[in-house]
């Protein structure tokens, strides 16, 4: 595991950062929003995950001898910018949601606070992190909910796009709601708990079906999982699976079935178990998974008590991108901040200008979110009486909230380059990201169709996000 990753950088953050150097713009505050514009899968919200690991690169992004020789042989930057990354440490403020917070497009999840050189390097790293966390995450949790209260573990690392999406998407994905992974690194590493137990390999090298299950139950005798696929699963393997249960009196154990038509070939095999007493054997699926799929079993029918999942949950195949974004939001010229703008024929590219606060509004009976209202810094919001939100968009549409209260959601991570947050265990994130889902209406929480969450901008706000296009217009 690479602890620094200084040049893990698209190469235009080091000339555009060269370029402030020579402009005389290298102590320039700037503020940075890092958001999102579309939920994978046309879902109805999504998860952050990742702020971990970034924490852990900005306290150990440091520019080493072979770093800046590498940067020196390029032979276009100045020997002073080269030389002032010799001591580079981030000095900067940085606010974030939350991990396992629930998001949604168009609003901050991280605002970065530094001078224009450190905050324009860092955007490669913080965007590949959270990009690929909070897509792993968003992803899990939509299979964990088709799973709807059967246990979920993730299978993907031999499917991951390389060593480090294997165990971090298991750890993103144990944080999103399953209950463990086949990566022994993430156990190390993330305490996400292991477990596996046989591939039809070990099945393949005895001499029949019954021998290679009998020899792994005699070794590991405790809740021993039985893969009943490699031959037949109804003439052979469960059948095999139960005598040598049986013989070596093990009843805490699962078979496991990773081909064919998994509700069918359940519902048959629990049959089966139960017939010969062993009810309390539980039975894993695996083979291809996904939401859909696991939907599709369970109503059918079928008897799967665990489903592992592999490929694709960790590479969320269905949609493979999150589209995380890092924009400049706002400039400080002495004491005011001014804001920024980034305009495009585009409309979903224009982005939401300022150095803001985002609040949740939750209803005081339910508890649960109603929507989420971005505002100007110094703005206050007031949630002892009524308020009226309206779209962004389409401003005709206005609603009233009444008996509500707000939560702000951007929390201080870094406060002068000194770290100010205490990272929570990755068993608190867990349990905070499933109350976090439980605050969203079921009809958020749709697979097809799911109703809009709202993310409304302040009247001050629209105002002057309105009055920065029109003039950007006239330029």
């Amino acid at each position: 595991m690479v602890d620094n990753y200084a040049l893990l950088s698209d190469f235009y953050e080091f000339t555009m950062s060269n370029g402030y150097y020579l402009s005389n713009m290298k102590d320039k505050i700037s503020y940075f929003d890092i958001f999102f514009r579309e939920i994978p899968d046309n879902g109805g919200f999504a998860i952050f995950c990742g702020l971990e690991q970034v924490v852990k690169y900005i306290k150990n992004l440091k520019f080493t001898k072979s770093d800046l020789e590498y940067l020196r042989s390029k032979k276009i930057f100045s020997e002073d910018y080269i030389k002032s990354l010799e001591n580079f440490k981030f000095t900067g403020d940085i606010w974030a949601v939350p991990e396992g917070t629930v998001i949604f497009p168009n609003e901050p999840v991280m605002t970065i606070r530094a001078k224009i050189t450190e905050a324009q390097i860092m955007e490669t790293y913080l965007l590949t992190c959270l990009n690929h966390q909070s897509l792993i995450a968003t992803k899990s949790n939509r299979i964990v909910r088709a799973a709807q209260g059967r246990a979920v573990l993730e299978f993907g690392a031999r499917r991951a796009q390389g060593a480090e999406a294997a165990y971090m998407g298991a750890r993103a994905s144990y944080i999103a709601g399953c209950n463990a992974t086949s990566n022994a690194m993430a156990d190390k590493l993330f305490k996400v708990p292991a477990a596996g137990t046989m591939a039809h390999s070990w099945i393949q090298i005895f001499d029949d079906e019954y021998t290679a299950f009998r020899t792994y139950c005699e070794i590991y005798p405790k809740n021993p999982s039985l893969l009943v696929d490699t031959y037949n699963v109804l003439k052979s393997g469960v059948p095999n699976a139960i005598k040598v249960f049986k013989e070596v009196g093990i009843s805490d154990c699962s078979i496991r079935i990773d081909s064919g038509d998994i509700a069918y070939l359940s519902i048959r095999a629990r049959k089966m178990l139960d017939e010969a007493g062993m009810t309390d054997c539980k039975i894993v699926a695996s083979n291809s998974l996904d939401e859909n799929i696991i939907r599709d079993v369970i109503a059918q029918g079928g008897k799967v008590d665990i489903f592992g999942v592999g490929e694709r949950l960790i590479t969320a195949k269905s949609d493979p991108v999150f589209g995380g974004v890092y924009k400049l939001v706002a400039l400080e010229d002495g004491d005011e901040i001014v804001p920024k703008i980034k305009v495009s024929e585009n409309v979903t590219k224009i982005t939401n200008p300022h150095f803001k606060k985002l609040y949740r509004l939750y209803d005081r009976e339910s508890h649960k979110a109603l929507a989420d209202l971005l505002c100007v810094y110094d703005e206050s919001l007031d949630d002892s009486g009524p308020i009226e939100i309206f779209d962004p968009e389409f401003t005709w549409k206005r609603k009233l909230i009444e008996n509500f209260y707000a939560r702000d959601m951007l929390v201080p991570i870094f406060k002068q380059g000194k770290l100010v947050y205490k990272l929570p265990s990755i068993e608190d994130i867990k349990v905070y990201c499933r109350t976090e889902v439980e605050s969203l209406w079921d009809e958020t929480k749709r697979f097809e169709n799911p109703h809009k969450y709202y993310v409304d901008l302040s009247q001050k706000l629209w105002d002057i996000r309105h009055e920065l296009l029109k003039n950007a217009g006239r330029r």
